[in-house]
């Protein structure tokens, strides 16, 4: 089924347009520079718009200056519809919000076009909200072009199609669904907190089964560190040099974006091992022309940790590969491989004492001390980490342990994803479902 089809239903008074017959559009070249010579503006970046459903200057915006000409040209008024041009993933393209309000100085960014509404034939919040919908995101969608980065082309945002009930209707339904999508905000936010709680309990949990043990009668002794406290009396805390043989690191070719399949060669990105889960589909395929470095290659048992990330909360993330992938996977230069050494470290357990909360601020501290760089973690760093360590045969007890309780805990955490996910499916229809005329009128009246 085409995009437009799904607009072939609108009601008999309603038409179907090209935005560009309703609205102006442009596309922002302002980068994230300070120049002497320029004048200083607020940025609307493309953060500000993929995370906001509205803008506004009361955002926490980048500074940066624009010529005067710019901030002419991309400066964003109310009423604007702002949205993400580029993107490293086709469906994060045409991404809207809605701009609230605007001061002189608050300019639209690089990767993002506006839409600035004919007010007397279109509403604002009405066409943010059809850019939302699936039969003009789809659209949107379909026109981006690229491999591993998609861009919109300007032409594409104007002739996308749209449908148009009288301005009347338009604001009719942009109140309703104003007020539907923050009852469905309110009850997602609440699961989200709920989410948030059952993760803290989880990584309370595991922090003190790796710092406690779990015996609590046992006898205790300083460990040595004031950050830490009291450590069970026969366990050590060790450098990490002196647990593992060595650290491994990848390499980064130019990949596909899309994931590796089965016994194809792939090359792993960060987020395989967010959340201390080894996720091996966050990977990118290789070209087959690029000869893969096989003593890379990711074997059952490593133990994978992140060396660099675009989030400094990310960095230092721990995984445990605990069974042969199905792809023929390669470290790449950000992901590290620790070699344990197997008479001093379990696998299985390590990848809990490695994300614990005193580890965790270990890592925070040095995560800038690589050469300068921010948001990354040198491998000289990791081996003087400090590590609780217990006995083996304690190790393996303690990772069975938590194994199973941390899989409860994971299985609710499931429970509530999958609310949330079907709260935010059904915004996703409600919107769709309002903008096509699908929902009476006389439905959306208070």
């Amino acid at each position: 089924m085409k995009a437009t089809d799904l607009l072939s239903t609108l009601p008999d008074s309603w038409q179907t347009v090209p935005i560009k017959t309703v609205c102006s559009y442009t596309v922002s070249n302002v980068d994230k520079h300070s120049l002497e010579d320029e004048m200083p503006v607020r940025l609307c970046n493309y953060t500000d718009v993929y995370k906001n459903d509205r803008v506004s200057p009361d955002l926490e915006l980048m500074s940066a200056t624009a010529t005067e000409d710019e901030i002419d040209k991309f400066h964003l008024e109310a009423g604007d519809v702002v949205i993400t041009k580029d993107s490293e993933s086709w469906d994060d393209i045409g991404i809207p919000a809605y701009v609230e309000a605007t001061a002189d100085d608050f300019v639209c960014g690089y990767h993002l076009a506006f839409m600035r509404p004919n007010g007397y034939l279109l509403d604002g919040r009405f066409l943010f909200r059809c850019v939302q919908s699936r039969p003009v995101a789809l659209q949107l969608e379909l026109e981006a072009t690229g491999v591993t980065r998609y861009g919109l082309p300007k032409g594409a945002i104007g002739n996308a199609l749209i449908p148009l009930p009288s301005l009347e209707t338009q604001r009719l339904i942009a109140d309703y669904l104003d007020r539907e999508t923050a009852r469905i905000d309110a009850l997602v936010a609440e699961k989200e907190k709920m989410l948030a709680l059952l993760e803290e309990k989880r990584a309370a949990l595991i922090s003190r089964a790796v710092t406690r043990g779990l015996d609590p009668t046992a006898p205790l002794k300083p460990s040595g560190l004031d950050w830490l406290g009291d450590i069970p009396a026969h366990w050590e805390v060790l450098r990490l040099k002196f647990l593992v043989k060595g650290i491994d690191q990848g390499s980064s070719p130019q990949c596909y974006s899309y994931p590796a399949e089965v016994g194809q060669w792939g090359v792993l990105k960060t987020g395989c091992v967010n959340g201390g889960l080894f996720r091996e589909n966050e990977n990118k395929a290789l070209p087959s022309h690029i000869d893969p470095c096989v003593v890379s290659e990711v074997q059952e048992d490593d133990v994978l940790m992140s060396r660099a990330s675009g989030s400094a909360d990310l960095i230092g993330s721990v995984a445990h590969v605990s069974a042969k992938p199905a792809a023929r996977l390669l470290l790449s230069d950000k992901i590290y491989r620790l070699r344990l050494r197997p008479e001093k470290a379990l696998p299985s357990y390590f990848v809990y004492a490695l994300g614990a909360d005193y580890v965790r601020h270990q890592i925070k501290a040095v995560i800038s001390g690589a050469e300068g760089l921010a948001n990354n973690i040198a491998k000289g760093d990791i081996l003087e980490f400090s590590i609780v360590t217990p006995p083996v045969g304690e190790q393996f007890e303690t990772a069975l342990r938590l194994a199973t309780e941390v899989s409860k805990s994971k299985s609710l955490g499931e429970l509530l994803s999958e609310s949330i996910a079907k709260l935010k499916e059904r915004r996703a229809t409600l919107i769709t479902a309002a903008v096509t005329g699908q929902i009476p009128v006389e439905e959306m009246v208070l």
